[in-house]
């Protein structure tokens, strides 16, 4: 990979993402972390990023949303880990929420071979994980396909499900503050993840470090509403501190 090519890589992984450290984005571009902190500096010159100690956190608006493939580059490890844990959540004849996402994605793959379990998801992705699982019921709402997340949003999908009540809704999204709570770039995918969240009786949010400390534009779930959060141990401790003193039970999976 060519300089300036890995320069935009650094570059849209840090976009997409809000913050990533510098040992991840080595790891994602396959060069040394001193090549990658060359880059940083670089790119900090140009005003198009900030770097904080260990990585880097974007100069974008918070309007920016990442695409799901952009996603998938980023924290594989502690998404598998952060699944794995929600999972202990989960048990024979739940009725839960999976929103969209790739940790949400990663636990359904974990949640397939349960029985008697049934999941309202508005994610493709999702429904997809259990389609050979004779033991799991899924629903779906109808409307508009946003194709850049293989999700399902809009006015349709909100009424569809605005009858229905589960036990506990699992939700990702782009960024998790202790004073606002849990966030997304797009208005028509904040308001289908709060419908989802109104469903349920709690709601847990899946978040890997690289979102803990990040606000982005529309308010998800408030802090208030959130019961559960399962991140990884690289998270920020004073953010999961100060989650904790507003009541939520922080599970932190080790990746």
């Amino acid at each position: 990979m060519f300089a300036a090519e890995r320069r935009q890589a650094v570059l849209e992984l840090v976009r997409a993402n809000g913050m990533v450290s510098l040992r991840e984005l080595a790891r994602i571009v396959q060069a040394s972390e001193v090549t990658v902190r060359r880059d940083l500096r670089r790119l900090e010159a140009e005003g198009l990023l900030a770097r904080r100690h260990g990585g880097a956190v974007a100069n974008e608006a918070p309007s920016y949303e990442p695409s799901y493939t952009e996603k998938t580059q980023v924290a594989s490890a502690e998404k598998a880990a952060i699944a794995n844990a929600a999972a202990e959540l989960v048990a024979p004849g739940d009725a839960i929420v999976l929103g969209a996402g790739t940790t949400t994605q990663a636990l359904a793959r974990r949640l397939a071979r349960l029985s008697n379990l049934t999941v309202l998801t508005n994610s493709l992705l999702v429904a997809q994980a259990f389609a050979r699982s004779r033991g799991v019921e899924v629903l779906m709402p109808g409307g508009t396909l946003r194709g850049s997340i293989f999700a399902l949003v809009g006015a349709v999908a909100e009424e569809s499900i605005s009858g229905l009540r589960m036990q506990r809704a699992f939700l990702s999204g782009n960024g998790l503050t202790a004073a606002r709570g849990l966030s997304t770039p797009n208005v028509a995918v904040a308001a289908m993840d709060r419908a989802m969240a109104a469903t349920a009786a709690e709601v847990v949010v899946l978040a890997d470090h690289t979102k803990l400390g990040v606000d982005t534009m529309v308010q998800t779930v408030p802090p208030e509403g959130i019961a559960h959060l399962v991140t990884d141990s690289a998270a920020d401790a004073e953010e999961i501190a100060a989650l904790r003193r507003l009541g939520v039970d922080v599970h932190v999976a080790k990746a």
